[in-house]
């Protein structure tokens, strides 16, 4: 499964640098090519030395990563709710994505005009959360107006989807983000339709310049204190500085720039894990002589389930699952050796898919 990222923010935020030092990254191996399929959209390889490592044992014809869907969803700007700016065409490209990257510019520079006047990365998250929040809030008296029409006839069910439906738009009417609503899983069942946009997971990019490196300044602190009561995540990054990093092809070139400002690693590898913690992702791998593979599955994923994110017939048909740990192909050196020391385990359909797990499907249709 190849999750999905959009990139929003105002006009001249760095979002576009963002995305274009994105597109530019050498990936270590040239298996790996960052692929932008639309001018707008591009696929990145999750980083993940660990498939590197077990492709150095196996030595397979092929080594495939899991990847991620970059969306750079063009500048938003107040009154995008009601079609502003191309604002549907940008809210229904959020819409189909799972996380949002809220990039806010947290850095001066005079030769780079705000759209608002002056930077305020605050105010800037707060002009965003009211387009989305809008949305959101239509789609919502939408559902309240059908649902009431619903309860003629004392229809309980209709009264009682009228009552949830009720508790979020009196939520989101006071401008909060539904992510902040405390809800049980059937009242979210009850609204899962409508794909809200602020309950997506969110993680604020701070673009920042080279002084802001590696933990922030003023305005990131901002940020921070703003963002205090939100399931969201928050990282720093200087879009300029990410671009750079991307011409340099030499690998302890590019370490020695990264560390000069107290980097142990691009940012891009960064925001990537940040998305996956956020989304609550892991990565199993399969390993073969043929490939080695990652894939991508919802932490607490049974194996059944796990094996159906490479074919359906692999759920449908499932058997067992051959599963070794990582760290003890790294130790023993190979699938044998592992084998010969007892470490490879033979699980069932209760297995819960552990992240690192390396693990070979049996099946029959």
């Amino acid at each position: 499964m190849a999750i999905k990222c959009g990139i929003v923010g105002l006009p001249n935020v760095g979002k576009s640098t963002l995305f274009n030092s994105f597109s530019s990254a050498k990936a270590e191996a040239a298996n790996y090519p960052f692929c932008t399929i639309e001018p707008n959209v591009g696929i990145i390889p999750v980083p993940d030395p660990r498939l590197d490592k077990i492709a150095e044992l196996v030595k397979p014809k092929q080594t495939i990563p899991t990847v991620v869907q970059i969306v750079d969803i063009a500048g938003l700007v107040a009154g995008a709710s009601k079609g502003e700016g191309l604002g549907n065409k940008f809210l229904s490209n959020i819409r189909e994505c799972e996380a949002i990257l809220h990039v806010l510019r947290c850095f001066e520079d005079e030769n780079i005009t705000h759209v608002e006047g002056r930077v305020d990365p605050v105010r800037d998250k707060e002009i965003i959360d009211t387009e989305l929040q809008l949305k959101d809030l239509e789609l919502l008296e939408r559902k309240l107006d059908r649902s009431k029409k619903m309860t003629k006839g004392g229809n309980k069910e209709a009264l009682k989807q009228v009552e949830i439906v009720q508790k979020f738009v009196d939520h989101v009417s006071q401008g909060l983000n539904v992510r902040t609503l405390e809800t049980t899983p059937e009242e979210r069942a009850v609204v899962a339709e409508l794909g809200l946009l602020t309950d997506k997971k969110v993680l604020y990019v701070c673009n920042v310049d080279e002084e802001g490196l590696p933990d922030g300044n003023a305005y990131v602190d901002q940020v921070r204190a703003a963002i205090a009561g939100e399931d969201a995540g928050l990282m720093v990054i200087a879009a300029g500085f990410e671009a750079e990093v991307q011409e340099l092809e030499d690998p302890e070139e590019k370490a020695e720039f990264l560390a000069s400002v107290g980097l142990e690693e691009p940012g891009l590898h960064v925001l990537i894990r940040k998305a996956y913690e956020l989304l609550g992702l892991e990565t199993y791998f399969t390993a073969g002589e043929k490939e080695v593979r990652a894939w991508t599955i919802t932490r607490g994923t049974k194996a059944p389930q796990a094996a159906g994110v490479i074919h359906t017939d692999f759920e449908r048909g499932f058997i067992r699952a051959e599963v070794m740990k990582y760290d003890d192909l790294l130790f023993y050196g190979s699938e044998g050796a592992v084998k010969e020391a007892g470490k490879l385990n033979v699980e069932g359909k209760e297995y819960v898919v552990q992240d690192g797990d390396i693990m070979h499907f049996r099946f029959n249709v």
